[in-house]
């Protein structure tokens, strides 16, 4: 029975901690778009590739992906890239 109830606090701390952590800072993502896409955006139009820039693909699609699902949640400040 012990065990039972440990393993019932263990799971529950576990859902609430995924719970937070998957909570997202919308405002600051939404300004480190701005300032990936200050330093990006003029480098790519005059030609040089993302590699050349020192930013990985990775960030992004990250910040891509924060501006769709901010536009689709409709959070104050965001604009489609």
């Amino acid at each position: 029975m012990i065990r039972v109830s440990c393993l019932a606090v263990a799971a529950l701390a576990l859902i609430t901690s995924r719970a937070d952590a998957a909570a997202i800072d919308w405002q600051a993502e939404l300004q480190r778009c701005r300032a990936l896409r200050e330093t990006v955006a003029p480098l790519l139009q005059a030609g040089q590739g993302i590699s050349a820039v020192g930013r990985s693909n990775r960030s992004v699609r990250r910040c891509i992906w924060i501006q769709r699902m901010a536009v689709r949640r409709k959070i104050p400040g965001a604009e489609a890239w």
